[in-house]
């Protein structure tokens, strides 16, 4: 058993809620979050991005709330990860309620619908696992630990067998035409917005990029999720997500559940070589991304490079000045006192040059990033066996409240 959390790993606990707590980010954060996660029935009402549910009912609407999330096993993750995924599982790992279920999957079940090679899929599938641990998420599959994060099960896609059951389940309901407007395969392909999966490029379109909408649905609900944490440009796939609720409870009785959205307020993180594009782990130029393992020497070599633009002088204006303002963005996200870009362009816009900004935000991101990284480490020191036994706790736990979904599912169905 692996109760006992590294050193190190309880000293980042200690210190990333303050950070947390102090930020803007996580302000907002905890406003929206704790409105929709109160313990009464409000949390279920409608906002902004989530249409009117059903009356509630024992089937559709379980009586403790259960959040779900996953992140791909693509590489380490990037600060625009850190910053707006897993600093925000961190703070809900925190902060829910005591009744609350927190399950974070690593889903490498989408990461195939691109072609990886095993060998790096593998890795990369251990080396997120490392990370969430070290963020103090899971604690050996839900189990014991003492940490921020003890509530919380951590676990991987595909060692849960009931997610794919459910995929195609739901696949016998989902429409082609709700799916054919989706946006991602057609990013993925470079396609235009109003291009069809029957188009002239239709055989570069395989089937699971275009349905792993339906997967992500099953993801979500298959745990009986009722509340999912996404960035802006995710909310389409939890509205497909209800939509899956809508037609199979229509069709077989309310069995599932419709998820509600926890919509993180984090300001998007741009890529250090182009400004205008996401910051990607899938760039060509390792130099466009800061890594959450990176040395603090790495990260000040890499922003001493990033493009700005040839006026030097600091302020804040993402139009114009889309370079400068990134890193003000990320500045602000790892700033002691909370601030918020727009006000540390005017704290800096008189008298300090773009070196010095970059030099700033270098400091304040490898200060931020330390004990962190000395988690990190100790959990590389727990070995390969440590991980195994995470991994396979993990899927226990997952499995069991997953099995009891499907219970009821395949009952409905005549399965």
């Amino acid at each position: 058993m692996f109760s006992r959390l590294p050193p190190a790993r309880r000293k980042f606990l200690h210190h990333v809620s303050p950070i947390l707590m102090t930020s803007t980010q996580a302000s907002l954060i905890q406003h929206h979050n704790a409105r929709l996660l109160s313990t009464t029935s409000s949390c279920f009402s409608q906002d902004s991005s989530s249409p009117p549910s059903p009356p509630p009912s024992s089937s559709t609407q379980p009586q403790s709330q259960i959040i779900f999330s996953g992140i791909q096993p693509t590489g380490t993750p990037h600060l625009g990860n850190y910053l707006g995924a897993l600093l925000p599982w961190v703070h809900l790992s925190s902060s829910a309620p005591p009744t609350t279920k927190l399950f974070f999957s690593i889903v490498d079940l989408h990461a195939i619908t691109i072609a990886q090679s095993p060998e790096k899929l593998r890795g990369w599938r251990r080396e997120m696992l490392r990370v969430l641990l070290a963020l103090g998420l899971g604690e050996g599959g839900g189990v014991g630990g003492g940490g921020k994060g003890g509530r919380s099960t951590v676990f991987v896609q595909s060692h849960v067998k009931q997610h794919a059951e459910l995929m195609w389940i739901l696949s016998c309901t989902a429409s082609m035409g709700y799916l054919g407007r989706m946006t991602q395969w057609k990013s993925k392909l470079d396609l235009k917005d109003d291009a069809s999966p029957l188009d002239e490029r239709k055989g570069k379109l395989k089937l699971g990029l275009f349905s792993y909408p339906v997967l992500q649905a099953a993801d979500i609900l298959v745990h009986r999720a009722t509340h999912v944490p996404v960035g802006e440009d995710q909310s389409q796939h939890l509205e497909f997500a209800r939509e899956c609720v809508t037609n199979f409870n229509h069709a077989y009785g309310p069995q599932l559940v419709y998820p509600q959205t926890l919509l993180s307020p984090a300001k998007r993180i741009m890529s250090l070589t182009n400004p205008f594009k996401k910051m990607s782990k899938s760039d060509a130029s390792p130099a466009s991304r800061i890594l959450i393992t990176d040395s603090p020497e790495l990260i000040q070599k890499k922003l001493t490079t990033a493009v700005t633009d040839s006026i030097n002088a600091v302020s804040y204006d993402p139009v114009n000045r889309p370079g400068v303002s990134n890193l003000l963005t990320l500045l602000s996200a790892f700033d002691e006192e909370g601030r918020s870009p727009e006000t540390l362009g005017q704290v800096y816009g008189t008298g300090m040059g773009l070196g010095a900004l970059k030099k700033l935000v270098g400091e304040a991101i490898g200060g931020g990033l330390e004990t962190f990284r000395g988690a990190y480490e100790d959990v590389v020191k727990e070995g390969e066996g440590y991980l195994e036994d995470v991994e396979r706790r993990g899927a226990r736990v997952a499995e069991e409240n997953a099995e009891a979904t499907m219970v009821g599912v395949r009952e409905a169905l005549g399965l």
